[in-house]
């Protein structure tokens, strides 16, 4: 609820994250771990709150709301191809994923790689790029600087 002055609140708390109470509600979503830009305008529409309307005017129940379709994407329709965890390999359900969960099954996910032996896991484990980059000019952790030629050893 909107202090006396009408002015708003500074913190808008959704999802045990604190939100910026001066920007817009689809922006401000935004800073959840795991809440695009997309799926922020999703859940918005699906909580009948206007995306362009500034956080810190939200009343009680437009933050219960806003709060319950985060949590719940699928009761609310939010279609499945926007949940960041669809089909999970172990449970078989589409998820969507936030703050610290999302860390968890993320490390899970790079140990069970790891165990497996997987090529992506051994990867991992040696601190590699995990996607094909080349390293031979990046990713030069161990290796110091590229050495440049020295033309005084050259020219001797």
């Amino acid at each position: 609820m909107a202090d006396e002055k009408g002015k708003g609140r500074y913190i808008v708390r959704i999802h045990n994250t604190d939100l910026n109470g001066e920007k817009a509600v689809g922006q401000a979503l935004t800073k959840i771990k795991g809440v695009g830009k997309m799926f922020a305008r999703a859940v918005c529409i699906s909580a009948k709150v206007d995306t362009e309307k500034k956080a810190g005017l939200l009343e009680d129940k437009e933050i219960e709301s806003l709060n319950e379709v985060v949590k719940n994407p699928l009761k609310f329709g939010i279609p499945t191809w926007m949940l960041n965890r669809r089909n999970d390999p172990f449970e078989g359900t589409d998820q969507h994923l936030l703050t610290s969960d999302l860390d968890f099954v993320k490390g899970n996910d790079i140990k069970h790689l790891q165990k497996i032996k997987a090529y992506k896991g051994m990867r991992h484990a040696a601190r590699l790029p995990v996607r094909g980059q080349r390293t031979k000019s990046n990713f030069r952790r161990n290796k110091g600087k590229a050495a440049s030629v020295n033309k005084a050893k050259i020219g001797k």
